[in-house]
């Protein structure tokens, strides 16, 4: 809140200078908004109104969002990692279930609603609308600004999932009964107008489908190629496409346990039988090899960065994992007994043992995004994530003995980075259980795990000295941020805080 009213000071105090010095220029003394000069050209030509869509990507891949803090809040609530620095600028709080509204994780990711907003999931999804907006009067190309539209509603989808996965119960508990969060589907571009009850986590859900479901059938089949990688057409990594979209249905899906869904949507990108490629659209499949320097057919989107588009201090994943000059990381791997990186699944051969390193003060650190200053690609969502969701539907959805299907698929993202490894599972109970270790194991650092256990109303597991956090605990999900209370009369709070 403080960085908000700051914020609001200063402008407040611009205008102020700005009106003394116009003394009595009346055309200086009313001028016209911003907001109106920009909605008087920028949607006026296919060029910028690519830049509005670039805009959009930019947004989401903010340090508050994709760009690291996002994902690091959602891994650092489960049991895989240990606070090193206990810093609050760095999730202290968040890693230890002691996130209140005021705090900076709780405001910042959230973001404020108003036109002196954080770059926040907000901010993301309001960019989207004065987009949405702005098309639809827009002089361009139909077909264009069709396509333009479906990126910008794949995105808002993508961010109210996010929103979520944080400040509302999961879907699962009472199918979606709960409430969940305001849901804006039109600009915001003046102060005020911002009282808006919270919709129902169904009510969200229903929006995020159908943002997807339209996206999925007005984006592109491909960006001007059907590979991706930086030897075919790196764009389909870091651009919206329709597998986009059906990928992250199988996210979304998997979220509510509508495993039926899920296979339904895994199935238009994942073969009944290896070669594991998508049959249509972009040839996404799993890659020979994982490393996150380069992009390759296995990242579905990406959020890309360069020396001179970095994420910011402290946001980016490998200032978060990678130990630093001092030797200390934000946070370390744990390494105690019910810790993944001891799990015999994750074996001595596999390959992702790359990611795990030993620093010389006796830590163990992830090494997933090892160029500092933080260069690396991160992910939004693979093609193995794709796969594992499909297996686990499979296997939530075949009682008795395990799926056939499902173990092809489990083994086929396992045996990429550990060819020897075969698994001994027989059950239903047993393949679920070596689907979800393959989950901590794959996606570790990639912003999975609080999801995974709030999805499957799981309380969040002891960690060093942080206790076990149960479903019923208001700690289990965030509280609204204050920024949001104070602005907006028609919210109410998270129960407990």
């Amino acid at each position: 809140m403080k960085e908000i009213m700051k914020i609001r000071n200063l402008s407040y105090g611009l205008l102020t200078a700005a009106v003394l010095m116009a003394g009595c220029d009346k055309s200086k003394l009313d001028p016209v908004p911003q907001t109106q000069i920009s909605d008087a050209t920028a949607f006026q030509t296919p060029q910028r109104v690519l830049q509005q869509v670039n805009g959009l990507y930019a947004a989401m891949k903010s340090g508050q969002f994709y760009g690291g803090r996002y994902l690091v809040y959602q891994d650092v609530r489960g049991e895989d990692f240990l606070n090193v620095t206990e810093n609050n600028v760095t999730a202290f709080q968040v890693y230890n279930f002691t996130a209140s509204p005021t705090d900076n994780p709780v405001q910042n990711l959230w973001g404020f609603t108003g036109t002196t907003n954080a770059l926040g999931i907000y901010h993301v999804i309001n960019k989207c609308n004065i987009l949405l907006e702005g098309l639809a009067t827009s002089p361009i190309d139909a077909q264009l600004k069709t396509s333009y539209a479906a990126e910008a509603k794949f995105i808002r989808a993508v961010s109210y999932f996010s929103l979520l996965q944080f400040y509302a119960r999961p879907y699962t508990e009472n199918n979606g009964a709960s409430p969940g969060v305001p849901l804006r589907l039109t600009p915001v571009k003046s102060s005020g107008n911002n009282n808006i009850a919270r919709s129902t986590v169904a009510e969200v859900y229903t929006q995020i489908l159908k943002d997807l479901n339209e996206a999925e059938n007005e984006l592109p089949a491909n960006h001007g190629s059907n590979a991706t990688g930086t030897n075919a057409n790196p764009i389909n990594a870091t651009r919206a496409h329709k597998n986009t979209a059906i990928a992250f249905k199988t996210r979304v899906y998997l979220a509510m346990g509508r495993y039926n869904d899920v296979i339904t949507e895994g199935n238009k990108l994942v073969p009944v039988a290896p070669p594991y490629v998508a049959p249509s659209n972009v040839q996404n499949g799993l890659a020979p090899t994982l490393n996150f320097t380069t992009l390759n057919q296995e990242f579905i989107l990406a959020m890309p960065f360069d020396p001179l588009d970095l994420p910011g201090t402290q946001n980016g994943l490998g200032s978060y994992y990678n130990p630093g000059p001092n030797g200390n990381g934000d946070f370390a791997l744990n390494t105690g007994a019910n810790a993944i990186i001891n799990h015999p699944q994750f074996g001595a051969n596999d390959a992702r043992r790359a990611w795990v390193v030993l620093n010389a003060n006796g830590r163990t650190y992830l090494r997933k995004w090892p160029t500092l200053p933080h260069t690396d690609f991160v992910p939004v969502i693979r093609y193995a994530e794709v796969m594992l969701n499909l297996a686990e539907a499979l296997a939530r959805t075949t009682p008795g003995a395990a799926n056939p299907r499902a173990l092809a698929l489990l083994t086929a993202v396992h045996q990429r980075s550990d060819p020897g490894y075969t698994f001994a599972v027989a059950t239903q109970a047993q393949l679920i259980e070596a689907i979800m270790i393959e989950r901590r194991i794959e996606f570790i650092g990639e912003g999975h795990r609080t999801t995974d256990i709030t999805r499957l109303l799981q309380p969040f597991p002891a960690k060093g000295s942080v206790g076990a956090v149960p479903v019923t605990a208001a700690q289990y999900i965030w509280p609204i941020p204050n920024s949001e209370l104070i602005t907006n009369q028609l919210i109410i709070q998270n129960p407990g805080y």
